[in-house]
Formats: C-alpha cells, structure tokens, sequence
C-alpha cells in the first residue's frame, strides 16, 4: 500500500525549464486554460516565464490598530515563538507554535515518489519566503496603552503565558493615529488618547514619515502595512472627492468629510512604496486608491480577514452546491464581548461587516443553474450581538437549510466558540508574508519583451479575506478549496511544476498498478522504478 510521506528538506526541481541563480528562480511554465464560446469550447495554452527573487528581504510590518487584540496577539505570537515559550494550563503545558498559519502550519502535496507514495512539503518550502520570527512589527493605535497592558486587556491569552510576555511588551507604545469620531461607533471614544492632530493631509504626511522613519530605524528592506484597527462605516463615493487618483489626493487636501482614516492610511503606504492590506470590512479601497495603486504599482489587498464562520460557510456551501443539493437558507448568529464587537454594536458599522459576510455565497450559487434561476439566491441573514463577558471568546452559530431529493428538506446546525483573535492572528502573519512574495515575482508572457508584476490588485490573497478585492472586470472567487489551490499552483509555477491536478492516474491504470507492485515486490531500485 502506498504511504503518505513528509519533507522539511529544501528541494530544488530538475527541469529544462527551471534555472536556478544565486539571485532568482526562473521557470517556463505551460499554463493551460478552456475557453467557450457558446457551444465551442477550445483549450488553451500559453507559455508563462516566472522568475522569483530568492533574496528574503528584511522586512517590517506596521499595524494599524497595533494595540487592538490581533495587534497585541501578533506580537505577543512573535515574541513566544522567537525564544520559544511553553507554559504551564490545565490541560498541560503548551508551546509557542504557528498553528492556523497556512505558510507556516499546513502542507501541499509536491508529487509522489517512484514507489507512488504522495509527498508533502511545507507550503512555506515550496520558495523563499519571509518567516514570521524575522518580522520587525510596529504601527499606530488610538488608544496609547502599551502593549504589555493593552495585551492583558484584551483577555486572548493564557495568563501564565501574559506573565512571561508582559516584560516584552510593556516596552512598546504604538504610535499616534488617524481619529475621525464619525467613522467609528461613539463607544469608542474612551480609548482615543493617542490621536493626530492637524489636517487630514498633515495627518497623511505624519503617516508616510512615520513609515520612512520605522523603515530606517531597523535598516528594512520593505515594509507592509495592515489595517486590524476598528470596522469603518463605508464612506460614500463622491465624483471629484474619492473616484479617481488625482480627485482623492486633492480631496485629503482639502479635507473632505468623506475621506475616512482607512483611506488616507493606504493612500499614505501606496505613496511609500508599501503594500497595503485592508482586514476590515470597511470600503478602505475606493476607485481613486485602486487608481492609485495601479499608478505607482503598489499592491493592495482586502477586505476582511477570513477566519471562522465565513471561512466554514465558503465550505459548506460549496459542498452543498456542488453536490446537487440546494440551500436555500443561511442564518448565522454571533456574539462576542471583544473591542470589535463593541464597535460593530453601533448599526452603521454593524452594516460594513453585513455586507462582506453577506456576498461570500454568491459565487458558489452562480456556478449551479440547475439549481437556482437567474435571479435567485438563498435567504441569507447574518447577525451580531456585543455581550462583554464572553470578551474574546467568539459564539457563532449557523444553520444551513436545504431542498434535497423529491422535496426533502435537509438542515445543517454548527456552533463554534473559539478567541477570536487566535484564528484572525495567523491570518495577519500569511497576508504579510503572502504579498511580500509577491513583490518579488515577475511574470513574461508568450511573446512579450518584458517581465511585469502582478495586478496591484491583489487577489491570490483571497483565501484569507471575506470579501476578496480583485481587479476590476474580474471575478470573485470565494469558494475556499478553489482559492487554496490558486495559491499552491502559484507557488508551483514560480518554480516550474504543473499544477496539481489530482486525477492520479498512476494509482487508476491497472497497468501502471501492477508494474509498480511488481517493482516493489523485485526489490527494484527507486531509480529503475522511476524510469518504467
């Protein structure tokens, strides 16, 4: 029978159509797509030239929000697992680790070896990355605690391991930042100590030296910036104020009420070089900051981080779908007592989160029309309620109704409680380090002259976000297998492997089959066998 085995071994593929540098990976790829046209359906190929950077640059990470429980989580995270913490719970004692970090904590299957047994390696193996211990993390907070006191505030962590972190943090402060009382719930205002003042482009310009001077004070080689700071309410979209790159710079100059703090954050980063990522549900990217982005060739990346129940629902649903079984109810219920679920008790910010929960089905019901008519759509309602003492100790509940066979009717009930911030933490650590990968893939296509970047538009990082930004024209993937694997055959192709098709049709052939046991019961060596 054959097994399934590990490798944390670096590899290097021996291919014609992958060389390897000092400095880069460079890698022909055939990239192979379908096209229809009414009833014609024509496969394609293209030839794809990858080259990666295999340089990790020294990289920081500033977070809007930095005293908030994922600010405070991250950091706290980094520190454990650089001096490798354990400690003593209930339960036995624990030790600092990765875990629901897809880079650091989850696999992909690489291939098989000559005797058929599957492969895997740390998707973190598969190119050069940036590890999370290596991170310099600094950023900006409304609320000036320090992070020792902000993290026991946040109540995430067991308490004997806030015992040992405290010393560690204690001695950060976030800097100031951006505070404008009408785009967070009024609730907040006790925390807002630590605010900038001046104009909203004296703000910007605070905002832009303050990442010049985080990125020379610990010699960086780049920095990416991520919003984990309050939901926003959306800001309107406003002809000459935020629709198009030259009308938004001109608007922070004017200060325009509807400028709102997520905003001048991104403008602020995409004028530095840095790529941007919004983990809230808010409409940070308006046209005239994705304008922007494409202008100066900076990645941004949003909105929501992924990380429970919308992350369960993009399975569920697919599963249901795809299975010929139609739901045709979805309710989900939350409570939490954290800072995020005050701020959402106030309706217009509850209303942001509504709709990047809301739109993550859409895909999945589009794809089945022998289900659904054109215009039809499952009942879908999602609610929050704030109740403090549960603090970060997130309650969701789902029930998802279905129409199945003859008029049947099936339904699916799951209740999660887990800290909220442990799951969205490791998320924060995969978007960083996800987009600075990218930043350093070039891509040529079949008959260009030249290698280009990526859409500034982001869009491999969808697996982590509710309501995946993409480029304009382009669809929205949230089907969560899908955009799992868009990021493994990524990675395999910037080192010149196929994608991964799943059809093992060496373990299918009865020919293939019996040669390969045959083999194994000859003692035949791994060589031989690879080559029948």
């Amino acid at each position: 029978m054959a097994a399934t085995l590990f490798s944390d071994e670096p590899f290097e593929v021996d291919s014609p159509n992958v060389v390897y540098t000092d400095d880069e990976i460079t890698s022909t790829y055939s990239y192979q797509t379908t096209l229809v046209e009414g009833t014609k359906v024509m496969p394609r190929s293209q030839t794809l030239t990858f080259k990666t950077a295999r340089k990790v640059p020294k990289t920081g990470m500033m977070l809007v929000g930095w005293g908030g429980n994922n600010g405070t989580t991250v950091t706290a995270g980094i520190i454990a697992n650089q001096q490798g913490m354990s400690w003593p719970t209930k339960n036995g004692t624990k030790t600092a680790n990765y875990f629901g970090s897809l880079c650091m904590a989850s696999t992909l299957r690489l291939g098989a070896d000559a005797c058929g047994n599957s492969v895997y390696v740390p998707f973190r193996n598969m190119v050069p990355m940036v590890h999370p211990n290596d991170l310099v993390v600094g950023g900006w907070d409304i609320s000036g605690m320090n992070l020792g006191d902000a993290m026991r505030r946040s109540r995430v962590l067991d308490i004997t391991l806030q015992d040992q972190l405290y010393p560690h943090l204690a001695k950060l402060k976030p800097l100031p930042s951006i505070y404008f009382p009408e785009f967070i719930a009024a609730n907040q205002s006790d925390r807002a100590d630590n605010c900038l003042k001046g104009s909203k482009a004296a703000q910007m310009e605070q905002i832009r030296k303050d990442i010049r001077d985080f990125k020379a004070a610990n010699g960086l080689d780049k920095v990416v910036v991520l919003w984990t700071a309050n939901t926003e309410r959306f800001a309107s979209v406003e002809e000459g104020v935020n629709d198009t790159a030259e009308a938004l710079l001109a608007a922070i100059e004017r200060g325009e009420p509807e400028i709102s703090p997520s905003t001048i954050f991104a403008v602020a980063s995409i004028l530095e070089g840095c790529s941007y990522i919004n983990g809230s549900p808010q409409n940070t990217f308006v046209p005239g900051v994705v304008e922007l982005a494409f202008e100066k060739e900076v990645f941004i990346g949003g909105d929501d981080f992924k990380s429970g129940q919308t992350k369960m629902k993009s399975v569920m649903v697919d599963f249901l779908v795809s299975a010929g079984i139609k739901p045709v109810s979805i309710v989900s219920y939350n409570h939490l007592g954290n800072n995020d679920g005050k701020n959402l008790s106030a309706p217009q910010q509850f209303r942001s989160k509504e709709i990047s929960k809301s739109n993550v089905v859409d895909d999945m019901v589009a794809s089945n029309r022998l289900l659904y008519d054109e215009d039809e759509h499952p009942d879908h309602v999602v609610v929050i309620k704030y109740v403090p003492y549960v603090a970060d100790s997130k309650r969701a509940l789902d029930e998802y109704t279905s129409e199945i066979f003859m008029g049947g009717v099936n339904t699916i009930s799951m209740h999660n409680t887990c800290e909220d911030s442990l799951l969205a933490t490791p998320l924060i650590f995969d978007l960083v380090l996800i987009a600075e990968l990218a930043e350093r893939v070039q891509i040529k296509r079949e008959g260009s002259a030249k290698f280009e970047r990526l859409h500034p538009v982001l869009s491999v990082l969808s697996y982590m976000l509710k309501a995946p930004l993409v480029p304009p024209g382009t669809p929205v993937i949230n089907a969560l297998f899908a955009q799992r694997q868009c990021l493994a055959n990524f990675m395999r192709a910037c080192v010149g492997l196929p994608a991964e098709s799943h059809m093992m049709l060496e373990h299918k052939l009865v020919g293939e089959i019996e040669e390969r046991q045959h083999a194994r019961e000859n003692g035949e060596p791994a060589a031989k066998r690879a080559r029948t």
